[in-house]
């Protein structure tokens, strides 16, 4: 018996009877010789964390653009938190936890620059050229890992069936978490990712926020802080050990309602006070679409000037405004700004 076969004894004897187990995946999309050392949720896993894209989240905005403190959560960090939280919570239910940090590493694999401003700033660039088309990141990132990263022959990089679900499906926009219910991962670990994200967030762009004085800790609903705690650490704590003690021996992930209350609660006074304020984010907001605007239009007309393997020649108008979305959506923070400085030095009438 090899060390796979013998993770996959250790699972089917031990995880929880929800639990996805890797020896009864639904597969890839292309077939696959098994690997004799890891289960494929474990090469799911290695194959995110070892993508280009990945790599990039490192200077991608998680809330503030391109800042000057090296101690603010970047898109990257938030991923980490995001899998330490999903971890601990699949762990203790007793689902899979290899999975369940393949989905949390590659969920925001298409997030723009920019963070959530750039996602709402992309959206309208592409818009001018295809109206009907839209851009969210969670689409983009089954995106990322179905084409545009490359894994041995063919696009994309193989995942299994469990792990671009979770990927597709971890996203809950700006709705409460007790009414996003109908678009649900297929899996326990989608679902422990999904609530996860929502932790992580609500939790570190808070502590952000006060870090660069946005924000004070009194200014924060009072309902939050007594139910919740006033420190970082308790408020993870609570939310997690919530949702564990929940979601066990039920067929779903889930807060208990008074948790799930304060957390959306958190939620919307972020929206309002950091995420979309205009005293704060205005300045960003606009610079933001600036960039990503004259970016776009840009390389619509020069399309040659995307760099790697994104020119397709004179394709066709919906396919080239296609291929630019991926390009820039893959851009970090410091290359879209820069790429766009030197725009300024051209003769491209913006």
């Amino acid at each position: 018996m090899n060390p796979r076969e013998r993770q996959e004894k250790w699972e089917n004897e031990r995880l929880s009877s929800g639990a996805s187990l890797a020896s009864q995946s639904r597969g890839r999309i292309r077939e696959e010789p098994q690997d004799p050392i890891r289960t494929v949720y474990q090469r799911d896993r290695d194959r995110v964390l070892h993508s280009r894209a990945f790599r990039r989240l490192k200077h991608k905005t998680q809330v503030f653009v391109d800042p000057d403190e090296d101690h603010f959560r970047t898109r990257l960090t938030h991923t980490l938190e995001v899998s330490q939280v999903a971890r601990t919570i699949s762990r203790a239910l007793g689902l899979n936890e290899d999975l369940t940090e393949a989905i949390s590493l590659g969920h925001d694999l298409g997030h723009t620059p920019f963070g959530h401003v750039g996602e709402v700033a992309l959206d309208k660039a592409w818009r001018e050229f295809v109206p009907e088309a839209r851009f969210r990141h969670y689409e983009q990132s089954l995106r990322v890992v179905e084409k545009l990263e490359v894994h041995g022959e063919g696009p994309g990089l193989n995942l299994t069936w469990e792990t671009r679900d979770g990927i597709a499906h971890h996203s809950k926009g700006t709705g409460d978490l007790d009414t996003t219910i109908h678009d649900l991962p297929g899996t326990l670990e989608g679902q422990v990712v999904r609530i996860a994200d929502r932790v992580a967030y609500v939790n570190h762009d808070l502590d952000d926020a006060i870090c660069a004085g946005l924000i004070h800790l009194r200014d924060v609903p009072l309902e939050c802080l007594q139910g919740l705690g006033e420190t970082h650490s308790s408020r993870i704590s609570a939310m997690v050990t919530d949702v564990i003690s929940t979601s066990e021996g039920i067929p779903r992930v889930c807060m208990s309602p008074r948790i799930s209350q304060l957390t959306d609660r958190l939620k919307d006074f972020l929206f309002e006070r950091v995420y979309w304020n205009p005293v704060i984010a205005g300045k960003e907001i606009e610079k933001s679409e600036r960039v990503i605007r004259n970016l776009f239009r840009y390389f619509m007309e020069y399309p040659e000037e995307m760099q790697g393997d994104f020119f397709l020649g004179q394709a066709e108008l919906p396919a080239r405004a296609r291929t630019v979305c991926d390009y820039l959506a893959g851009m970090t923070d410091r290359y879209a700004l820069s790429t766009e400085s030197k725009l300024r030095h051209t003769p491209f009438q913006r």
